[in-house]
């Protein structure tokens, strides 16, 4: 009685009216004319403007004409242009290059900026025009091996270099929970003191069990050690991580860090054969600023945790405590999803609530062939591929086979290492906004992310991570989000991005009011409740928000007076539960109908959005929901 399919065909006994009004009928392509607005002269360059950023003022160089020697003259170039953009413009003064400074009474989105331009150059009256763009110091990395960072600066990679203009990580510390770490030049400056939680003092190799002293002796072993039959050398695993999180940047040397300015603290849990979930567990609350019996404080608590590391099964009670006494103290806790080629729901702690887990791409843009996937993910950051020339992901190592050599560079591949990347852009987001709780830093990732290049159907969360988006939605150099907050607004995905109690909640097939997705709750006929959730972050600089959707209500109850069944459109915000509306059977429609909420009073709020779907025990009803859309304004 739980089956999609199984409740589709009970829908059929509906009444004929409403059946009728899913019918469609058949049209012929239309095509677009082509564009009649309008365009730039040949002699006129195009505009270029930033994606994301607005403009007032512009630099315009005009012809040396008669008309064009007087201010009036002059605005004959604009003022068409101004009309049909609905702004006011004047001139503000000549620059020493010849061109002349002017300025709109509102700013100019990206595109319409450009075709404010474009508009500008149509007139013939000038010879340039562009914005007057806004420049601010840039980081730009001298370190030797920058260039091959593909993750940082490629076309499939993370974007990085314009996250760096808006924070380099100044204030933000990262708890590297991992085999510890090897001296490095590259990083020794960079490092604070850790913690080695390893108990086994013969797995850890240093005589002592746990101690203040995070130094990584390496975690090889002989073959038939740990299980496996052929030997291996040490990884330097955390060292490597540590590398891509906060690497010294700008020194000349090496690579460079997705946070350079951030601090980490390295907390020891793995060494030979792995390390136990019981010093894992200690490891998060001591590095979230918890008390671990017998474990001096930690001087320096971190708001982030990074941890490449995990293994199959439940993420169980242990492991959750321990997530959520760290979150609880405000410390996001970012994990990778495994590297089986599997679904990371069977992997902890990648399957642990309140947890950023992250899947790995390759530079295709891809998912990596090893990457676990589906909707556990939260989003997707890069993660390499060695067998491409140079796909891996160049960090920190240290040379010694087995036991600490010297300092090096090695590219590695692994969920391990698409971790490390979200985590320090999570550094960079608490330097700029030290406020953000780890549900809005979740909420902003996942917004932050494009379309994965390569595609991905196996489910690589909201995307591929875009560290310059992101903190542009942090009120950096870009404009607050005008497009949609939701992800997967027309569930063309299935439950990408959305969470519900039943899995029947994602449908497809003729029902859909665009495309084939749609989520259709209750309409069994007896007592069902449905949830339907998406956590959102609505940033603070924004002047309103409002949530649009597409709501059809199939029922065979005939009352006209009485609301048996219920959709509770609701917004929880800090444990507080609003309902916005309420349908019911009383809806009754044919077709789709648009809904739209005010959500104003949620700005600067981390909220989930619920769509709850209440039936009572008899006589069906069937809430429809598609095309769904939170906008700002």
């Amino acid at each position: 009685m739980g089956s999609a399919s199984l409740r589709k065909s009970r829908v059929l006994a509906l009444s004929l009216a409403a059946v009728v009004g899913t019918m469609t009928l058949a049209v012929s392509p239309v095509l677009a004319a082509p564009g009649t607005g309008p365009v730039a002269s040949e002699t006129v360059p195009a505009p270029d403007v930033n994606a994301g950023e607005a403009y007032t003022q512009f630099i315009v160089s005009f012809k040396k004409t008669p008309g064009n020697a007087t201010p009036t003259g002059r605005a004959n170039a604009w003022g068409k242009a101004a009309r049909e953009q609905g702004v006011s413009v004047k001139e503000l003064r000549a620059l020493a290059t010849g061109g002349t400074l002017i300025a709109s009474d509102e700013a100019l989105s990206d595109q319409a900026a450009r075709d404010f331009m474009n508009g500008i150059a149509a007139s013939g009256q000038v010879n340039a025009v562009e914005p007057d763009a806004r420049m601010t110091a840039v980081l730009t990395p001298n370190d030797t091996r920058y260039a091959e960072q593909w993750d940082f600066t490629a076309a499939n990679g993370m974007r990085i270099p314009g996250a760096w203009d808006v924070s380099t990580g100044s204030g933000s510390t990262v708890a590297v929970i991992d085999t510890g770490i090897t001296a490095h030049p590259d990083l020794d400056s960079n490092v604070l003191p850790g913690y080695d939680f390893v108990s086994d003092a013969t797995a850890a190799r240093d005589g002592n069990g746990r101690d203040a002293n995070a130094q990584d002796q390496g975690d090889w072993y002989a073959a038939g050690e740990c299980g496996q039959s052929a030997a291996s050398n040490s990884s330097w695993h955390g060292t490597h991580v540590a590398g891509t999180v906060a690497a010294v940047t700008g020194n000349a040397t090496g690579v460079a860090g997705v946070a350079p300015n951030a601090k980490v603290v390295p907390v020891r849990v793995l060494a030979k054969c792995g390390g136990s979930l019981s010093d894992i567990a200690d490891a998060i609350i001591w590095a979230s600023g918890g008390t671990v019996s017998g474990v001096p404080a930690n001087a320096n608590p971190a708001k982030v945790i990074n941890m490449s590391l995990g293994g199959s099964g439940a993420c169980g009670t242990t492991y959750q405590a321990a997530i959520n006494a760290a979150v609880s103290r405000g410390t996001t806790v970012v994990v990778a999803a495994g590297n089986s080629n599997q679904d990371a729901s069977g992997f902890r702690p990648s399957n642990c609530a309140s947890v950023v887990t992250v899947a790995a791409s390759n530079p295709s843009g891809a998912l990596s062939y090893y990457s676990n996937y589906g909707a556990t993910v939260d989003l997707t950051a890069p993660g390499g591929d060695t067998g491409v020339s140079g796909g891996g992901i160049l960090s920190t190592i240290n040379t010694g086979t087995t036991t600490p050599g010297g300092a090096g560079y090695a590219g590695y591949q692994g969920t391990s290492m698409a971790t490390p990347h979200v985590a320090g852009l999570v550094a960079l987001m608490k330097s700029k906004s030290p406020a953000l709780t780890p549900a809005q830093v979740e909420s902003t990732l996942r917004q932050g992310t494009r379309a994965m290049p390569g595609g991905c159907t196996k489910g690589c969360g909201a995307g591929l991570s875009d560290a310059t988006a992101t903190m542009g939605l942090l009120g950096g150099t870009t404009a607050p989000p005008s497009g949609n907050l939701l992800l997967n607004p027309g569930f063309e995905s299935g439950p990408a991005s959305w969470t519900s109690n039943r899995t029947d909640t994602f449908e497809t097939g003729t029902n859909a009011r665009t495309g084939s997705g749609f989520a259709g709750l209750n309409g069994w006929g007896s007592s069902t409740s449905y949830t339907l959730d998406q956590a959102i972050s609505i940033p603070s600089s924004v002047t309103g928000s409002t949530l649009s959707f597409y709501l059809k209500t199939l029922t065979d109850e005939t009352t006209t007076g009485t609301a048996y069944d219920t959709l509770k459109i609701q917004a929880i915000s800090s444990g507080v539960t609003t309902t916005l509306a309420t349908y019911s059977n009383l809806n009754k429609s044919t077709g789709y109908v648009l809904k739209t909420l005010d959500l104003s009073s949620f700005k600067g709020k981390s909220v989930t959005l619920r769509f709850l779907g209440v039936e009572d025990s008899s006589l069906k009803t069937y809430f429809f929901v598609d095309d769904t859309s939170v906008t700002t304004s």
